[in-house]
């Protein structure tokens, strides 16, 4: 197994900056000490970091926006996130916090072996929230909750065929194939980075190279916790689909057509409900539908709930018969009309912005988990010690910045109901 002794130079006094000879190998040469060194790389790291907020508070604020104006197609949307995944992956994120905090203490007592054991298990997190993320991305790709210029669902036929992609939707043959394929799609690098994974141990192990050995095995490990967060969040979607779909259908009979229920009843009676309409006005806006919306607009940002409750008053004032003059402008609520929210225009504005904040922090797990093999690697080499151990620090808050912007998303997105 390789050690920094096995690494470092043969004699350390033929420094070519003329250091002497106890300037040791983890020092920068341009550093004079290790609290000079460990000091300006906290605060690059934390400049780094106030760059990524920036960056993130840009899809917050374009988030806050879209939400105030159509606080209706944000709550409508929002039905189509299942909650129980948002949860494993949030409980998941906090625990890696757990474990690269721990981390970056054994680094600094040198406890080696937990040190390379904490670092695998933050990988495996990281691994283990991609996999459950494939899961949500390819469930509704195939149900075509996408951006507005893709949008597609129709809540009559939620899992369209390929066929009826490309004949109804007008997709290309390839896209159709991709979007009813896209597990299969997102799973395959990892599946090819395992295999490879796998081939490099049986290698190592063959041409007994320790030190290669050493790092495949928890490697090897990490990467299989992708598909076991797959599994979890198939077991999950799957054990929710029914209620879900259910729930949303409930939910969009109440939101996108209010009359919806009556006009069912309607065609199944004769002409005595007519005789009865008035009376069916005045039940509606006394019903349980009407009180929730009194809820939802007492809060003052929920524009759209008082929009919908003046309109309501409105139409009741008129259908009790009061005369308005012809010159009397009478406010009907036009900018609450529009109640169905499952179109491109509107629901698509929402997907655009969660597959955006979503992708966005995805893409940062990914980073993470670039820089956590680094780590890894290191700690089984034993790099880090009391004095150095600052790549592991900056590494934990760069994670503990990407777990915090996770717990913003989840309630923003999954629990706005």
């Amino acid at each position: 197994m390789a050690t920094i002794d096995s690494l470092a130079p043969e004699s350390e006094t033929n420094d070519s900056h003329g250091h002497d000879h106890d300037h040791p190998e983890w020092l920068a040469h341009h550093f004079e000490s290790p609290e000079q060194q460990f000091d300006s790389g906290k605060l690059g790291i934390w400049i780094f970091l106030v760059t990524e907020v920036l960056f993130f508070s840009g899809m917050f604020c374009a988030y806050a926006i879209f939400r105030m104006l159509r606080p209706e197609v944000f709550e409508g949307c929002s039905q189509f996130l299942n909650t129980k995944l948002g949860a494993i992956n949030t409980g998941v994120l906090l625990f890696s916090s757990l474990t690269m905090a721990w981390a970056v203490r054994c680094a600094q007592t040198e406890e080696h072996k937990k040190l390379a054991a904490l670092i695998a298990t933050t990988l495996s997190c990281a691994m283990v929230f991609l996999g459950v993320k494939s899961i949500e991305y390819s469930h509704k790709w195939g149900m075509g909750l996408l951006p507005p210029g893709s949008y597609f669902y129709n809540e009559a036929n939620p899992h369209p065929t390929m066929e009826q992609l490309v004949q109804q939707h007008g997709f290309t043959e390839s896209t159709a194939y991709f979007l009813h394929n896209s597990l299969y799609f997102l799973c395959a690098p990892f599946a090819l980075i395992t295999i490879g994974v796998a081939i490099w141990g049986v290698m190592a192990f063959i041409g007994n190279k320790k030190f290669q050995f050493e790092c495949a095995k928890p490697l090897f490990v990490v990467c299989l916790s992708f598909f076991l967060g797959v599994g979890l969040g198939m077991f999950l979607e799957s054990g929710n689909a029914a209620e879900h779909g259910a729930g949303h259908g409930e939910h969009d009979v109440a939101q996108v057509d209010g009359d919806h229920g009556h006009d069912a009843h309607a065609a199944g009676e004769t002409h005595d409900h007519e005789a009865h309409a008035d009376a069916a006005t005045e039940s509606e806006l006394a019903g349980g539908d009407d009180i929730a919306v009194e809820m939802l607009a007492a809060q003052d940002l929920n524009t759209g709930a008082k929009g919908l409750l003046k309109a309501k008053h409105a139409q009741a004032e008129l259908a009790t018969g009061h005369i308005v003059g012809a010159d009397t402008e009478v406010d009907m609520g036009i900018h609450s009309a529009e109640q169905n929210v499952q179109t491109k225009r509107q629901a698509g504005v929402f997907f655009g912005i969660y597959y955006c904040m979503t992708g966005v922090h995805a893409i940062h797990i990914l980073a993470g988990i670039g820089v956590l093999v680094w780590l890894l690697v290191r700690a089984i080499r034993q790099d880090f010690n009391k004095q150095y151990f600052g790549p592991v620090d900056y590494v934990g808050l760069y994670w503990h910045i990407v777990d915090m912007i996770w717990i913003y998303l989840f309630p923003l997105l999954y629990l706005i109901r």
